[in-house]
């Protein structure tokens, strides 16, 4: 009953509060050199923050956010938007990442995936080459987990942050989040890994290329090079419709698209498309208007290769992690199942750090970890504090 009680008043709180309102703010080194030796000039991100810096600078939480997500994790940027941010729930005033006490920021990754949404600064494929004066396209380098965190690293070090209190993202976030502890053992206090890992296997890795397959076959794609032509929008609807199935768990996608049961056509002609199908892949159109062909297969790959460390023993890697840990994977996952959570766990324990460990249930599974996150607000606001 006190458990119940206690995740009434921190839905109630979270639904109640009044939004905060944000802006974005431009990041930009005059150079970068990836992970591969490749240099980008220059490199922009955009960034967001919530909550005011304390003058010794040590109040400090860095939000890494998931594959198709952006900087906003939080707030508004004007009144009469339709959502806030994606963690609203939890950062804010008052709520579990309490804004009256940290000052939260997030940035967007290099090769955001929505890089034509007005509210997304990022370095990527589908920027302008100064070099060429066209878009970079497959010239721009291959990205990793470890090119991200370096990114945001420079921003921090700009503003002149020197420690984390905490390092806290979901999924792709998950990866950013614990690569910073491994790589920065002594500027990351605490870890928050939210359906997440500590490194992708083989059989997760090869689930991801059936994201970028429909790209890469469009024949629109043009080996990149389309960007005087028109996005590949088949093959990135058709991408990003698989996307949002491999988010969601049965008990959430059922309910929610036509039953094949009631779906006539499908008696009729072999060709028909299952209702269901149409529905999300129309959906998926209306995402793609902001986001790019070759930015989704970046992020594949930078998802594909990620391992702690970044090297070849990230169980190894994982034994320079200081950070006091909490895992938080979601009970019905399948895309990043809490197996690799607890797997990850595991290793961190072998390792001589002792993580904590809970799930968030729901019926949405992998997407749990975004709308549901709500359900573990109190114990993010204890580990926090």
């Amino acid at each position: 009953m006190r458990l119940i009680t206690s995740l009434i008043f921190w839905v109630a709180l979270a639904v109640s509060a009044e939004p905060l309102m944000v802006e974005k703010q431009r990041f930009t080194l005059d150079s970068f050199t990836t992970a591969n030796g490749q240099v980008i000039t220059p490199v922009n991100i955009g960034w967001e923050a919530y909550g005011t810096l304390n003058s010794d600078k040590s109040n400090a939480i860095l939000i890494t956010h998931f594959f198709s997500g952006t900087s906003h994790a939080a707030g508004k940027y004007q009144a009469n938007d339709t959502a806030p941010g994606y963690w609203d729930a939890i950062i804010g005033p008052g709520k579990a990442i309490d804004t009256n006490k940290f000052y939260v920021i997030s940035s967007d990754t290099l090769v955001n995936a929505n890089v034509f949404d007005k509210n997304v600064i990022t370095t990527g494929p589908a920027t302008v080459n100064p070099a060429s004066g066209k878009p970079y396209g497959l010239s721009f380098p291959v990205v990793t987990i470890g090119d991200f965190v370096e990114v945001q690293k420079a921003l921090l070090d700009s503003l002149g942050i020197k420690k984390l209190h905490a390092v806290i993202g979901p999924s792709m976030g998950s990866f950013q989040a614990i690569e910073w502890a491994v790589r920065y053992p002594d500027k990351v206090a605490r870890l928050i890994p939210v359906i997440g890992s500590a490194y992708m296997d083989t059989y997760s890795a090869i689930k991801l290329q059936r994201w970028a397959y429909p790209i890469l076959q469009d024949p629109s794609w043009h080996n990149g090079n389309y960007y005087d032509k028109g996005q590949p929008i088949q093959g990135l609807s058709t991408a990003l419709a698989y996307i949002t199935q491999d988010a969601l768990h049965p008990d959430g996608f059922n309910p929610r698209y036509p039953a094949i049961s009631t779906d006539t056509g499908l008696h009729q002609r072999i060709d028909a498309l299952p209702l269901a199908w149409q529905q999300l892949l129309a959906q998926a159109r209306l995402r793609a208007e902001k986001q790019d062909a070759n930015h989704i297969l970046y992020l594949v790959r930078a998802s594909q290769l990620w391992r702690a460390g970044m090297g070849d023993n990230w169980q190894q890697a994982l034994g320079r992690v200081k950070a006091k840990t909490l895992f938080l994977p979601a009970s019905g996952d399948l895309l990043l199942p809490p197996a690799l959570s607890k797997h990850s766990a595991a290793a961190m324990s072998a390792a001589g750090n002792q993580p904590q460990y809970a799930e968030i249930p729901g019926n949405f599974g992998h997407l749990d970890g975004v709308i549901g996150i709500a359900a573990v607000a109190q114990q993010i606001s204890t580990f926090l504090n």
